[in-house]
């Protein structure tokens, strides 16, 4: 028998335990007046590849379902007769059946994602499942041999080449466009170019800088369902970068991988976990991190301080963000970091000060950030900050002056994130007197009555 995959990966996708399930199933089949005493060894062996008898798929395509707010078919699931006889196949390394079955559970998810992408995606993985893949991509055992010798087609250099010039395509398209509008281009590749070349045959070397591209190819739609507000399904996919990211062996990579999921963690307000998987990275790469990815790690670092209230913390981290930054080469860089741009650091700190109540030097850091040149969702951003900082400052005239410039700067983008951020701006500037501030204040919310 070949595992579930597909099923594995709707599990995960839904929230649910193995147990979980096999109450549902058992509650629904009382209404079908059908007598079930399963529990979580027979969902065990369902993964596995066991297929229930009787009317049993059917009740677990309405249980899973349900949660997930869709209609599920037994294929979904990977219960049909087809299904049954099917495999993606698996490496044939030392590591092989392992790393198999996850690409299966992670092309499954590609899958779902194309097919039902008006789907809300799954909940937010919390405590050790959160935590359990920085882990594991920390610590040992490493991928030893990636290679596959039986599979589709043979994958060549050539092939690793296109998937990093998509990659390069895409994270363009979403700093211009936003996620929004990026993320179901992305995921349709994931699921109709780089599943099947990672379905296919290639050597250990190959193998390696396929699952390196695959990764980061994975990164950038966790970035685009991050920044559609997503954020169960963005998390699923960083974790996948870093699955795939550690079988590349690229430990910086992994590396970024993470600062990701710092970043997200912060926006949802889990300060302690970003911390935590902050010290991870620099922990595990030490002197080998890159100065782009130590500065905005540090940055990041000192955004969590200030919340905390931890002053020396801040400060500390802050300092470590701006000696790094001066260290940074691009042309020395990995790709992905090249979102580090100058004033990127500037209007973290400048957030962290506002945190600190520390308006004036807040306000040099922002001025900064925003003279610095950036695409259109980093100048966003930077307006917002700076905003901000007038409003704190009693400046609401200034203020309205820079909405503005903000909600120029964001026509034409299609991003939940930023309509947040812009969300709040309104409403700060619906808290302070006079026209100026009222006015900048309508325009934000009739640019936001705009749908997408």
């Amino acid at each position: 028998m070949e595992p579930n995959s597909q099923l594995d990966a709707l599990l995960d996708q839904s929230g649910m335990s193995r147990a979980g399930l096999a109450a549902r199933v058992n509650r629904l089949g009382t209404h079908a007046h059908l007598t079930l005493r399963y529990d979580h060894t027979a969902v065990a062996r369902w993964l596995k590849g066991q297929r229930p008898r009787g009317r049993v798929p059917e009740l677990i395509c309405e249980v899973l379902g349900r949660q997930l707010g869709r209609t599920l078919t037994l294929s979904d699931i990977g219960m049909d007769v087809a299904a049954a006889g099917r495999t993606l196949g698996t490496p044939t390394g030392p590591e092989g059946p392992g790393l198999g079955r996850f690409v299966e559970r992670a092309a499954s998810l590609w899958r779902s994602d194309q097919v039902h992408g008006d789907w809300p995606g799954p909940t937010l993985l919390t405590g050790a499942a959160a935590v359990a893949p920085v882990w594991e991509w920390e610590n040992p055992p490493e991928d030893l041999d990636v290679s596959r010798t039986t599979g589709g087609v043979e994958v060549t250099g050539a092939d690793v080449t296109v998937l990093h010039a998509a990659r390069s395509h895409y994270e363009h398209l979403y700093r211009n466009a936003g996620g929004v509008a990026t993320r179901s281009r992305v995921v349709g590749f994931l699921n109709g170019e780089v599943a099947p070349l990672l379905r296919g045959s290639y050597d250990d070397a190959t193998g390696r800088r396929l699952h390196r591209a695959a990764g980061s190819l994975a990164a950038i739609s966790g970035i685009c369902a991050y920044d559609a507000d997503a954020q169960g399904l963005a998390q699923r996919y960083f974790h996948q970068a870093l699955r795939l990211g550690k079988a590349s062996g690229d430990r910086l990579f992994g590396g970024y991988v993470v600062a990701l999921l710092v970043n997200q963690a912060l926006f949802l307000s889990d300060t302690r976990h970003a911390l935590a998987c902050a010290e991870a990275v620099l922990r595990t790469l030490g002197p080998r991190i890159s100065p782009a990815l130590a500065t905005d790690l540090y940055a990041m670092q000192a955004g969590a301080y200030a919340r905390l209230g931890d002053r020396r913390g801040a400060h500390t981290c802050m300092r470590s963000a701006e000696t790094y930054s001066q260290r940074i080469r691009p042309a020395e860089e990995p790709e992905e970091t090249g979102y580090v741009q100058p004033g990127l650091v500037e209007v973290r700190l400048a957030e962290a000060l506002l945190l600190l109540g520390e308006l004036s030097a807040a306000a040099g850091y922002a001025q900064e950030a925003a003279r610095a040149p950036a695409h259109v969702r980093g100048r966003v951003n930077r307006l917002a900050t700076l905003t901000d900082v007038a409003l704190h400052a009693g400046e609401p005239e200034r203020a309205a002056a820079t909405a503005a410039q903000m909600v120029d700067t964001a026509q034409g983008i299609e991003s939940q994130r930023l309509r947040g951020r812009m969300r709040r701006v309104k409403k700060r500037l619906a808290q302070h007197p006079g026209t100026s501030a009222a006015e900048a204040a309508k325009l934000i919310e009739d640019s936001l009555s705009v749908p997408f």
